[in-house]
């Protein structure tokens, strides 16, 4: 509407302003160019005058007429350029014009030294006059049809009066043949221009034409011409003309005020009728922009409602059903409520129904696929475990009774196995979500505990647990920790080359008991290790895809369970060190009853 409303008032302010120009145009460009075509007619005909030998007396009137001249070309380039801007067409006819005004110069020291005859002189005097009419016409162009058509007529009335100074110039003394051709050609086609302007010129202008061509003194020009034509000199022929001349100029500026006035109203009636429209549609606007801004309150208030009731769906609703389906709890979704009296609003409020019921529905069902693999884990694990139990049991008797050396060291590879394969069944507990179920009634010396879990890697000869001091772990949380450990460890070994060693240390610190797992592998980027840090420290939920890094999700598990902080950093190495902070609370000092043993694991060297 905005965008309707200005491009009417544009349109219709324009054509007012342009009409209105038309004054302007009149004052600054068509009265001056007049003006100086005037003065160039004058300087025209004295030249003709002086080189056909005139005197002392025909110098100076030349000379006193190229002031005038000069007088009015600068008054008509102070003007233009006023107003030489209007157009492209008007800017390029003002520029024309002004370059063959610069040629005066040349003409006129041309005929001073004699170096131009009569012909030549009055034709360069009519290219400069042809350039300024064609300015007139450009001028003159205007929407107004009426006004445009009647200003051409006055225009080509102008250069009739142009014609009729021409003739002055070639008839001024006695004519030669070629003189008497051009004057014939001149008279021609003045009285045809004549003729014809009279047919189109409405009442008001053509009344003072047609007094103009009845009167004695035209009629008497007219005889004149034809005996200039015939070969004779008329002794009266340049004042008659003259007269002439001077009274077709003034009928010409009579009707030009005549033009511009006629411009006025019209340009007031085309302004009167922007100014209703701008009006009107003025109206229409700030009538839709009070429609557009009530309803927009209206749309704004309900879609804030829609938006405040999406947002507590996907921040509290949604996490709190998944919360509740990991914790096993039944979960009701109760249907979003958005009052609205806009229907579309209302289909947008069902549609989000839509969505919510159906993110409850999968969340069910991921739970439900999640509960059923943790099951699967677990029997499997449990099972396993079972197998386990009796494999080592079975293994201790045959250790017992064994007596070949070599037997004896296959017996002892094949429990490191077994216990190997119980972390592993372990591992799959966890990630089920169930605690695996070993664990120690008393406290465990925590250098037992770390040379526990180094027993539990394969490559077990490459790790070096150094001494640490003489505190305990509780029994509760051995089992566990024995675990995290063990897997930090197995994957400082399969990280690195098989030629370097693992080095495994402990020592207390204030907020408990640290214990240091550092490789001499390859490392991580920073990048890699904030990212591993960040899953350490909040385990998200377990991905069956990401299967590349279970024991760093096994480790998250355990030590989430017990407040066990869990830190990668770059090691000094070129490697990577895993810093196991376990809290004071799990940590038993040395006066405390003596601890239960842990059951000693026969290191068997690699052969």
């Amino acid at each position: 509407m905005v965008a309707l409303w200005g491009a009417i008032t544009f349109v219709t302010a324009g054509e007012s302003l342009e009409l209105r120009s038309y004054k302007t145009l009149w004052t600054n460009l068509r009265q001056p160019a007049s003006d100086l075509i005037v003065e160039l007619q004058q300087e025209r005909l004295v030249s003709a005058r002086l080189l056909r030998g005139g005197g002392p007396s025909a110098r100076t009137a030349a000379y006193n007429q190229r002031a005038r001249t000069d007088k009015a070309r600068e008054r008509f380039r102070e003007l233009s350029d006023r107003s030489k801007n209007t157009g492209d067409a008007i800017r390029a006819q003002v520029a024309n014009s002004i370059t063959r005004l610069s040629q005066l110069e040349d003409i006129r020291a041309d005929i001073d030294a004699g170096l131009s005859d009569r012909l030549q002189a009055i034709e360069s005097y009519n290219a400069i006059s042809d350039t300024l009419f064609g300015l007139h016409k450009n001028v003159a162009l205007i929407d107004d049809i009426p006004i445009y058509e009647q200003s051409r007529v006055v225009i080509n009335l102008g250069y009739a009066k142009e014609l009729l100074s021409r003739e002055q110039a070639v008839a001024a003394g006695r004519t030669t043949e070629e003189e008497r051709k051009l004057f014939t050609q001149l008279v021609g086609n003045r009285r045809f221009i004549i003729d014809q302007a009279l047919d189109e010129l409405d009442p008001a202008l053509r009344d003072v034409q047609v007094g103009l061509i009845t009167t004695p003194a035209y009629q008497r020009l007219r005889i004149m011409e034809e005996q200039i034509i015939a070969g004779r000199t008329p002794s009266d022929w340049q004042a008659v003309a003259g007269a002439q001349a001077t009274s077709f100029q003034e009928a010409e500026t009579r009707a030009g005020a005549v033009l511009t006035g006629r411009a006025e109203p019209v340009a007031d009636a085309v302004l009167t009728r922007a100014l209703v429209f701008a009006g009107t549609g003025l109206v229409l606007v700030i009538l839709s922009i009070v429609i557009s801004l009530r309803m927009a309150t209206v749309l704004a208030r309900e879609l804030a409602a829609l938006r405040q009731t999406a947002l507590e769906v996907a921040a509290v609703r949604l996490p709190q059903v998944v919360r509740k389906l990991r914790q096993g709890e039944e979960v009701e979704m109760p249907d979003l409520e958005v009052a609205s009296t806009t229907t579309e609003i209302q289909d947008v409020g069902k549609a989000f129904n839509t969505v919510q019921h159906t993110a409850i529905e999968a969340a069910v069902g991921q739970a439900q696929l999640r509960a059923g693999v943790g099951h699967v884990f677990r029997n499997l694990a449990r099972r396993s475990q079972t197998l386990l139990h009796r494999q080592r049991i079975q293994l201790d008797g045959m250790q017992r009774t064994a007596t070949d050396p070599d037997a004896l060291d296959d017996l002892f590879r094949l429990d490191h196995l077994t216990t190997r394969m119980r972390r592993h069944a372990e591992g799959l507990i966890i990630l089920s979500g169930a605690a695996p179920g070993r664990g120690w009634r008393k406290p465990v010396p925590l250098h037992d505990v770390v040379r526990g879990a180094a027993a539990e890697v394969e490559d077990y000869t490459r790790v070096n647990v150094t001494p640490m001091p003489t505190h305990f772990l509780a029994g509760p949380v051995v089992g566990d920790v024995i675990h995290l450990i063990a897997e930090l460890i197995e994957n400082a070994t399969v990280y690195s080359p098989p030629h370097t060693t693992v080095t495994v240390r402990g020592e207390l610190a204030a907020h408990g008991f640290a214990v240091e797992v550092e490789d001499r592998g390859l490392g991580l980027s920073e990048e890699e290790l904030a990212e591993l840090n960040e899953r350490l420290a909040d385990p998200p939920e377990f991905d069956l895809a990401d299967s590349d890094r279970l024991g760093l999700f096994v480790v998250a598990r355990l030590a989430a369970r017990h407040d066990i902080r869990v830190t990668l950093r770059g090691s000094p190495y070129g490697g990577t060190t895993a810093i196991v902070l376990i809290p004071r609370d799990h940590v038993v000092a040395p006066e405390e009853p003596e601890p239960e043993p842990v059951r000693r694991i026969r290191v068997v060297t690699s052969e």
